[in-house]
């Protein structure tokens, strides 16, 4: 079992900057069968989207609507995801994830939420 804990959020001016941190933990064998890790996020009447992800060999994802904006990256069991210049539409609970795959990301953590103000 993996725990992911997610901190750094709360309220940012549009064009600030915001970082989240992500750390997990669990056993040795657990954490060493993660191979990629990421971020989604949900806002009220939205669907979830993937906002980034990092794999273990460095390659990274970003959804179009951060591109250029957010980095994500990764340091043995924690990862970042570094917010320039946020938008209001940027407002949403954030999710960090993690599994052995894209299509088996098993652990999340509880949601963080950033708020935006225009």
């Amino acid at each position: 079992q993996v725990q992911l804990v997610e901190s750094g959020g709360g309220l940012v001016q549009a064009g600030g900057s915001l970082r989240l941190s992500c750390a997990a933990s669990g056993s040795i064998s657990a954490i060493t069968a993660i191979n990629i890790m990421g971020w989604y996020r949900q806002a009220p009447g939205r669907q979830r989207e993937l906002v980034a992800t990092i794999s273990v060999s460095g390659s990274t994802t970003y959804a179009n609507s951060v591109k250029g904006r957010f980095t994500i990256s990764r340091d043995n069991a924690k990862v970042y995801l570094q917010m320039d210049s946020p938008k209001p539409e940027d407002t949403a609970v954030y999710y960090c994830t993690s599994g052995s795959s894209l299509a088996d990301m098993n652990y999340w953590g509880k949601g963080l939420l950033v708020t935006v103000a225009s």
